[in-house]
């Protein structure tokens, strides 16, 4: 049986949100259900993810650092060598494998990046995919990313289904957020709290929002102004919001992006067409998770349900070249197009005729006020992602903000001490190895406002790049390529090819 009182739990986490994207952290793209988490509790602004996909995802539901648990890459990328296997093992159990065993049901929708590739089809076997993990319950697509049109990887537990056929029109976007409101109905037992992990595909690309989002978007002219002047603008309202210092100083401008006054009239449409669609993407995929929050409310559940809404597992991706292209999987085989190549599907951007992403100069302007972004683990731009949590029978200081550096880690142990579970000596016979997380119950009471972080030393690595925290240093190596040139050579030695940077965070937090 669970604790007495024991809350139930929402932990949303979108995809491939840069810090600075959502309205809730000074953006323009609207995203009231994110400000509403951060209106009914509390906005971290000092919370850390891995600066990729898998994981993140991997520390996230396992309370562990991403190479302890299998993931020191992306699933795609896994490789024979301890820490790059894409195998979370019975000795670090998921949240979910604890909370079923504490007398919790335990659901996961969306994006599940955490199988091993070998095992990521219907043919299984699939002890590593969300059933085997502790999940009563799975409705989502096995992989990075897929088609919200016609996402072919799409599985109910672990049957394959294709409920699009012969519906024109369909949206996973949409479809996820219903069978998220069916399931959580299903589960009002008076003694049994549920836990619900919401992963929606958005806004990795593709970015697929329906036509009718876009069009709003596209109406409210938010990114005609360019790149560097959308920078600016969010800039200054991060300062009026308070989740950055009034005295923060912006980073410069990368000499090696494009000036928006330099660019040709047409290519400016084109990259305006791709910010819209992301944006639209965005202002959709929050829409529907308000969806799932307000069914949470409708129930009578919202004041004893742990919210967590984690705007992104990393960065704002850099994955679309300079100019951005219709297809992302061209990045990933080193080809790119030139804007005016890709003038030909702008009119079809974000429809089932494209796997679209955006043009760097947008992806930049999404890791406002910091440098970088997705993949690169060194920096703010790649690892700093917004998160908002909310639970009206404990957090009181409604619409309070917390600087404490925290981490991804550290969410499993806060969901274990609100609900009142111990950290497991064992589960399923197998004992388990420690969490590195800590909890943030800590900053809940307002009077604790600046509490000091209980998070004092945090590691970082992916493909190379990496950085070291400590009592508000950081000690971060110098990118040896950006992202976006996926084909660029890297150091071939990893301890001594690359230069190291200091930051003094608390001085210098960008």
């Amino acid at each position: 049986m669970p604790p007495e009182g024991a809350p139930n739990v929402l932990l949303i986490l979108t995809d491939d949100v840069g810090f600075a994207a959502p309205s809730t952290f000074g953006g323009v793209i609207p995203t009231p259900a994110l400000d509403r988490i951060a209106e009914a509790g509390l906005r971290f602004t000092s919370f850390h993810t891995t600066a990729f996909c898998s994981p993140t995802r991997a520390a996230l539901l396992t309370g562990r650092n991403h190479h302890e648990v299998g993931f020191g890459n992306v699933a795609e990328l896994s490789t024979g060598f301890p820490g790059y296997n894409s195998i979370i093992t019975p000795e670090v159990a998921t949240v979910a494998a604890v909370q079923q065993q504490n007398g919790y049901g335990a659901a996961w929708f969306g994006k599940n990046h955490n199988a091993p590739p070998w095992e990521a089809s219907a043919a299984g076997p699939f002890n590593n995919w969300p059933t085997g993990l502790g999940f009563d319950y799975f409705y989502g697509f096995v992989g990075g990313d897929t088609s919200q049109w016609q996402p072919g990887n799409l599985f109910r537990n672990t049957t394959p289904i294709h409920p699009y056929e012969g519906r024109p029109g369909w949206s996973l976007t949409t479809a996820m957020a219903d069978d998220a409101i069916g399931h959580i109905r299903t589960e009002i037992v008076p003694t049994r709290p549920w836990f619900v992990h919401y992963a929606p595909g958005g806004t990795h690309a593709p970015h697929h929002p329906t036509r009718d989002w876009v069009d709003r978007i596209e109406g409210m002219k938010l990114f005609d102004d360019g790149w560097e002047a959308l920078r600016g603008r969010i800039f200054e309202n991060q300062k009026r919001l308070g989740v950055i210092p009034a005295s923060l100083q912006l980073t410069p401008w990368p000499g090696v992006l494009q000036r928006w006054d330099s660019l040709p009239t047409e290519e400016k449409r084109l990259y305006i067409r791709q910010a819209n669609v992301y944006a639209a993407y965005l202002a959709q995929t929050n829409h529907e998770i308000g969806r799932v929050i307000a069914e949470v409310e409708r129930l009578g559940q919202f004041d004893n349900t742990l919210m967590i809404y984690i705007s992104g597992d990393n960065g704002s991706s850099a994955e679309g070249s300079p100019s951005g292209t219709p297809n992302e999987v061209m990045y990933f085989n080193g080809v790119a197009l030139t804007a005016a190549e890709q003038m030909r599907w702008y009119d079809a951007s974000g429809s089932d005729q494209t796997y679209n992403h955006m043009a760097v100069g947008w992806t930049w302007a999404f890791s406002t006020p910091f440098q970088w972004t997705k993949q690169v683990a060194s920096h703010s731009g790649g690892t700093r992602n917004g998160m908002a949590m909310a639970w009206l029978k404990r957090i009181t200081d409604r619409g309070g903000i917390r600087t404490q550096f925290h981490h991804v880690v550290d969410i499993v142990p806060t969901i274990l001490d609100v609900a009142g579970i111990p950290a497991p000596q064992a589960v399923n016979g197998v004992v388990q190895r420690p969490m590195a997380g800590t909890s943030m119950a800590y900053t809940f009471p307002w009077e604790d406002v600046n509490a000091p972080s209980t998070r004092r030393t945090q590691y970082f690595e992916i493909l190379g790049n990496r950085a070291l925290y400590h009592d508000g240093w950081i000690a971060s190596t110098t990118p040896p390529a950006p992202p976006w040139e996926g084909m660029a050579p890297r150091p071939a030695d990893a301890m001594n090819g690359y230069a190291w940077e200091l930051y003094n965070l608390a001085e210098d937090p960008t």
